[in-house]
């Protein structure tokens, strides 16, 4: 059986990834995100975490909603993977779309928190 609580922190990190990721919260993201993030859009676009970053500085990219549901959490160990369905209203060079996807991304504790490594997102129809 997992560690409830290791699992409750990651979860509670997820959540505060989101809410950054809508406020455009940049300084959030950094700390959150891994430097050697793997980061697939729902598109299939691959980008690092300073690309990310960089589209959402831009604002090539603007979260104007970001709501997951059913998130579940296993522990390995020093990792964590999340799978779940989020409900997404994003603006993507002007573009405003509107989508659900279902998702898994993994965490792994470092210097002292969990950080991101890697996600990935798929549309659903």
């Amino acid at each position: 059986m997992g560690n409830p609580q290791t699992e409750e922190e990651i979860r509670q990190q997820e959540v505060r990834r989101f809410e950054a990721i809508v406020r455009g919260d940049l300084a959030a993201l950094e700390r959150i995100l891994s430097d050697d993030l793997s980061y697939t859009h729902a598109t299939g676009v691959f980008e690092t975490k300073a690309e990310f970053l960089d589209k959402l500085k831009s604002g090539q990219l603007k979260y104007e909603a970001f709501a997951p549901e059913d998130i579940r959490v296993r522990v390995y160990g020093t990792t964590g993977v999340v799978t779940g369905i989020a409900r997404v209203r994003v603006q993507v060079k002007g573009e405003l779309l509107q989508f659900q996807l279902r998702f898994t991304d993994v965490y792994v504790k470092k210097d002292d928190r969990w950080q991101m490594v890697a996600w990935q997102a798929t549309r659903l129809p």
